[in-house]
């Protein structure tokens, strides 16, 4: 592998590994056993795209080894600023931290992938910043319906 991609999927795996320690993090200052799960859902999917990441590297995926997805892109985190986290953070809150977190993935793995020219690695790249965006889409569905539950008036 030559050194820019490997330079490159260092960093991505390295961003990886931060956003795993991120939600870790979060799972130990909440007391809710029930959004733990959830946080550590998401934790454990970023562990999956460092274990992805490093395959790649290695050279055992190819450029098809991940696939587009077609998100539906609330923009909740776009809109609405990012709340501290304490131990009486709100549901709905973490839920909008984790949407912050994961929109600031897909840009990072967007301004990665159009440094490069339409090649294997750029392609790759796009992907990572939609599985990201799957998981923006995941957190600001839950944060919509925690923070603004159906009634029985409809």
């Amino acid at each position: 592998m030559d050194k820019p991609l490997s330079e490159v999927i260092d960093l991505a795996i390295q961003r990886e590994e931060e956003a795993f320690d991120f939600y870790m993090d979060i799972v130990s200052k909440l007391e809710d056993s029930s959004i733990k799960d959830t946080i550590e859902f998401i934790a454990n999917e970023e562990k999956k795209h460092k274990a992805f990441l490093v395959n790649y590297r290695k050279g055992d995926y190819g450029p098809d080894a991940l696939r587009m997805s077609d998100i539906v892109d609330y923009k909740i985190s776009q809109y609405l600023e990012e709340p501290e986290i304490t131990k009486e953070t709100k549901r709905e809150d973490i839920y909008l931290i984790a949407a912050h977190r994961e929109l600031r993935s897909h840009q990072f793995y967007t301004k990665m992938a159009n440094m490069h020219e339409a090649t294997n690695i750029k392609d790759m790249l796009l992907k990572m910043a939609n599985e990201e965006l799957k998981h923006k889409e995941k957190m600001e569905y839950l944060y919509s319906n925690t923070a603004f539950p159906q009634t029985a008036g409809g």
